[in-house]
């Protein structure tokens, strides 16, 4: 099944929804408007339709294999990868410093989506060498910036992210992996750690590993975590590769998706001890992994938009060539193509509904990152870095619980032949299920944004939030069409159970936090259906606008069709989860634990 990526929509959510007009104003991106962004968005669209997409059924049916240590990728993921490195792919939107394009994040999580339509296993290498990337310039060395950070961006080597032992999973407090100082200043490196995507490979010249381990004699817990630089090759002074660094590949994960993509266990230390550098200082490590996880976080929703809209373009074409059954209306005398069933429709208008939702929500979320990290204004930084801080756990919890949904129905469009891998239906499924567990489970995402995200500041980011969907509800009614009507009405159902949860949430969290952490979950899916709903409710009424005017007609009532949709079959799903939020939690619980 081909792929074809959604240009249009991005540059529409880009364009309307996230204002690159407004990001092109802050300093150093003033050449980064809609012009570029839709050059750089065909240019993309180009290498992964035609290159990283046709490799997507054969890392499925051939994965990458592990043989004495050395692991081999499916064939032709080893040229496609050296392709995206001569592309300038990896430096999108890294500083152009060392060497990257210094693009927003804005117009690099649309190219990030088309990676990941085209080929999650591919698209993961990339995606784990943007968080070391991240972390090297926030909290490394000049030293280790100038040795590391130009090759990881170029793409010539990759990085990989090393949390996960065996004992010690979301906990981080268990990490075993033991780091002792040496006199020149190095650090050598003891211990397993298990789950490392793309932990060894064949397709790049070094794999920079960031390792947490503890510095012996470092306090217990989490206070006493280190973050460190591991090559699998050890670097020169002149940057040539050198001897081989003691950290072994043992073997690699038989997963139920994303074969294609090496999941390690990784070994340190097994023949003296494996040369680490220290990133910033001792005992702050976890604070700097968590730059790399947010990062991942974040690019992780991405990836639950991106398998979503794989799995939508698929269904569609089924459902026009698969002829079964004489229409209920009659408009067809015989049997007819399955898109003509109401049913069938309904399911493609969910996955469509879904996947533009929460891709104009990631593309908000883009923008504001652009202008908390970039902005020149002191109080405009710090906004959008609170409205984005609150944004990631929605990104990536919903839009990935929603991926689920939507490769479930694409299985479910497709009949019985969905349930045949040959039609690749199954593997969309398959592939998505990861999602919702990496980087944070949706309950860890949920717990943030209980915790950090509302109980710590009694809900005043979540009302500020409501504030400005009430002031969308606004023009919506004003605007005047059923359509816009009709999106007003639910979005305003849909805030007040929002309210009412915050409310809840805000309220609890410390007198009852087992009712309020039981609804982490739900209140989640409501937080993230409702944002994802006020931004089709805003592309409506650009939309509605640009169909009055007799521009791209078609698109323009197309979207304003999907967004009335999203209102009156997702956003009305509010009401219920609140009910289950702020009056179930006393029922999750009521079971005793010997009865289970």
């Amino acid at each position: 099944m081909s792929y074809t990526a959604p240009v249009k929509d991005m540059l529409f959510a880009i364009e309307h929804l996230a204002r690159i007009d407004q990001v092109a104003q802050i300093p150093g991106f003033e050449d980064a408007g809609l012009e570029t962004a839709a050059a750089v968005l065909e240019e993309c669209a180009k290498f992964n339709e035609g290159v990283v997409a046709p490799l997507n059924v054969e890392g499925d049916k051939n994965p990458s294999a592990w043989k004495d240590g050395q692991v081999t990728t499916t064939p032709g993921f080893k040229e496609a990868y050296r392709q995206f490195a001569e592309g300038g792919w990896q430096g999108l939107q890294h500083p152009t410093d060392f060497g990257g394009q210094g693009l927003p994040k804005t117009i690099g999580a649309a190219c990030g989506e088309m990676i990941n339509s085209a080929n999650l296993s591919f698209a993961l290498c990339p995606l784990l060498t943007d968080g070391a990337i991240e972390a090297l310039l926030t909290a490394g060395s000049d030293a280790l910036k100038a040795t590391y950070l130009e090759k990881l961006i170029s793409g010539e080597w990759t990085g990989t992210m090393n949390l996960t032992e065996p004992q010690a999973g979301s906990d981080l407090s268990l990490v075993r992996t033991k780091a002792e100082p040496q006199p020149d200043g190095t650090y050598k490196i003891f211990g397993t750690k298990i789950f490392i995507t793309y932990g060894e490979h064949d397709m790049a010249d070094n794999i920079v590993h960031l390792v947490l381990a503890r510095v012996v004699g470092a306090p217990e817990g989490v206070k006493g975590i280190s973050l460190f630089v591991v090559p699998k090759f050890m670097v020169g002074a002149d940057g040539s590769l050198g001897a081989r660094n003691d950290v072994h590949c043992v073997s690699i994960e038989h997963k139920l998706g994303i074969k294609a993509s090496p999941t390690a266990v990784l070994q340190f230390g097994d023949h003296g001890g494996a040369i680490g550098y220290l990133v910033g200082e001792e005992n702050r490590g976890l604070e700097y992994m968590f730059i790399m996880m947010n990062a991942a976080r974040y690019g992780v929703g991405v990836q639950g938009i991106a398998v979503a809209e794989r799995a939508y373009q698929q269904a569609v074409q089924y459902a026009r060539d698969r002829v079964q059954s004489r229409p209920v209306d009659g408009s067809v005398a015989g049997a007819a193509a399955i898109i003509h069933h109401p049913d069938v429709r309904r399911m493609l208008m969910t996955m469509r509904a879904y996947t533009e939702g929460c891709r104009a929500m990631a593309s908000v979320a883009a923008a504001a990152y652009d202008a908390a990290h970039h902005h020149p204004d002191a109080q405009v930084r710090s906004d959008n870095a609170a409205f984005y801080e609150f944004m990631v756990p929605l990104v990536k919890g919903y839009s990935t619980e929603m991926s689920q949904e939507v490769t479930s129905l694409g299985v479910q469009v497709h009949g019985g032949m969905g349930f045949i891998e040959e039609t690749g239906a199954a593997q969309h499924y398959r592939d998505s299920k990861i999602l919702t567990i990496y980087e944070g489970t949706t309950a860890i995402q949920a717990n943030d944004l209980v915790g950090r995200k509302t109980s710590r500041d009694g809900g005043q980011m979540a009302k500020a939030i409501a504030a400005q969907i009430e002031k969308t509800e606004g023009e919506l009614t004003a605007s005047g069409t059923a359509a816009a009507l009709a999106v007003a009405q639910r979005l305003a159902a849909a805030r007040a159970a929002f309210l009412e949860v915050v409310d809840f949430v805000a309220g609890n969290t410390k007198a009852q936090p087992n009712a309020v952490f039981a609804g982490s979950v739900p209140y989640l899916m409501l937080t993230g259906n409702l944002v994802a709903g006020w931004q089709m409710g805003r592309a409506l009424l650009v939309a509605q606008a640009k169909a009055a005017a007799g521009e791209d007609l078609a698109f323009m009532q197309a979207k304003v069709a999907t967004a009335r949709f999203y209102a009156e079959h997702i956003l009305v799903k509010a009401s219920g989860l609140r009910d289950a939020i702020v009056h179930g939690g006393e029922s999750a619980c009521a079971l005793p634990l010997e009865a289970f």
